[in-house]
């Protein structure tokens, strides 16, 4: 036998199997890769299996955190008897941020447009609430002050709350 009939025989061999091996070799990184995607997409559903019971509950406390600290609702919590302008205008302001202290962890759970509004609502509350008590009178009673505060609230054209309210109910819409 000659070299080349060595090299024929050989090649004769080794090339089908070389086809073989490039053969299972693509289709194992095809199928490898398959159900890597696969896994990913398991993953993700059970994420969101997870998430979104979190988003809703979410949506929830901030929709109340919004009730919570609307006027009438601070009021009916806060009044007392014989109190005084300052009293109640601290006392709201501290409900408020103890509000929002209580629920800024929700943050996590929804967009950073919905938690700018949230903040910007928080915001317009706690100086309506102060301009309101700083345009009153010396003498000035809670109940004047209360009074006060109804009628900014008449007088204003948009609700910072219920604009709050109505970009929560929006995005947990969109969630679902």
């Amino acid at each position: 036998m000659s070299a080349l009939d060595v090299i024929l025989e050989i090649a004769k061999l080794t090339i089908p199997g070389l086809v073989v091996f490039a053969t299972v070799y693509f289709l194992m990184k095809q199928l490898t890769s398959q159900l890597l995607v696969n896994r990913q997409m398991d993953q993700k559903i059970e994420a969101q299996k997870i998430s979104i019971p979190h988003r809703m509950q979410a949506y929830e406390r901030l929709s109340l955190y919004c009730e919570r600290i609307s006027i009438p609702n601070l009021i009916l919590r806060l009044r007392h008897e014989n109190m005084t302008v300052k009293s109640l205008k601290w006392g709201m302001m501290q409900a408020i941020q103890q509000e929002y202290e209580h629920n800024v962890t929700q943050q996590v759970y929804v967009s950073e447009a919905l938690w700018k509004i949230l903040r910007l609502a928080r915001e317009n509350m706690m100086t309506m609430i102060d301009a309101t008590a700083e345009s009153l009178p010396a003498d000035a009673t809670a109940d004047d002050f209360i009074q006060a505060l109804f009628r900014y609230l008449d007088e204003q054209e948009a609700d910072p709350l219920l604009t709050a309210l109505s970009a929560i109910k929006k995005e947990a819409a969109m969630r679902l």
